[in-house]
């Protein structure tokens, strides 16, 4: 589907699930979990965390550890939870500040690495499978400044989901953190979408590759992010089939 029509198709979906608004409370949390864990699990399952959804669902809803698999797994599914909490309070607002960001990456991190959780890194990173070098430490604070300072004009220009997929792009860019920036990343992409009424968008394991393939092109070359967009909004249109599925079964219980 052409990236235009596709977007059109996104529309449509987002008019027809406002057509269920307001959605009953006990309903909405229960939306809200499902995404919660889904969420949960995809992302960290991107990273390389080990849990299944089943378990991670196990970890959030029932307070359980899961035998045989890394307890930085349980941490990592615990703290992506309460950032996937925190994205939804977030949510009420209509703009992203520096101040989320690093308010996001601490709820998520501070169980794994509590010094650095919500801190710019100190040291350099390499990204493996890539050449793409990552801005120096020294140079973090301005750019984060700037990439903000910049992002009601992009919002401005471009369509919510495009924006929240260049949201996304400039933070795996800056990469400002030791770790946990793709996580953190997608819970500020997902944050640009509920700010401006659209579904979670969750990116399936299975297409992990062709995912990091998207974000290593706009990042070298000719630092073309169409591919990447477009992928973001496969994923978005895909969501939002999803989440009028639900809201239609609903409809008939």
């Amino acid at each position: 589907m052409k990236y235009e029509n596709r977007m059109k198709e996104i529309d449509s979906l987002k008019a027809e699930i406002s057509g269920f608004r307001p959605l009953d409370p006990h309903l909405a949390q229960q939306i809200r979990n499902y995404y919660r864990v889904g969420l949960t699990y995809s992302s960290n399952a991107i990273e390389g965390n080990t849990l299944t959804e089943t378990e991670t669902k196990v970890v959030l809803e029932d307070g359980l550890t899961i035998a045989g698999k890394p307890l930085r797994d349980h941490y990592e599914a615990e703290g992506h939870a309460e950032a996937f909490d925190k994205v939804f309070e977030l949510g009420q607002k209509k703009t992203i500040t520096e101040s989320d960001v690093l308010r996001i990456h601490q709820l998520f991190y501070h169980r794994i690495d509590l010094e650095n959780a919500g801190a710019y890194r100190k040291v350099p990173v390499v990204i493996t499978g890539t050449d793409y070098v990552p801005p120096k430490p020294e140079d973090l604070p301005a750019l984060m400044k700037k990439f903000f300072a910049s992002l009601s004009g992009i919002r401005r220009k471009f369509h919510p989901v495009e924006y929240a997929a260049r949201v996304h792009q400039g933070i795996v860019d800056i990469h400002p953190f030791v770790d946990g920036n793709g996580r953190t990343a997608r819970l500020l992409m997902n944050l640009a979408l509920v700010q401006s009424g659209y579904p979670i968008a969750i990116i399936p394991p299975l297409l992990r590759v062709d995912y990091i393939s998207l974000i290593k092109q706009s990042q070298t070359g000719t630092r073309d992010v169409s591919g990447f967009v477009n992928f973001i909004s496969a994923m978005v249109y895909e969501s939002s089939k999803d989440y009028l599925r639900i809201l239609k079964a609903t409809q008939t219980q």
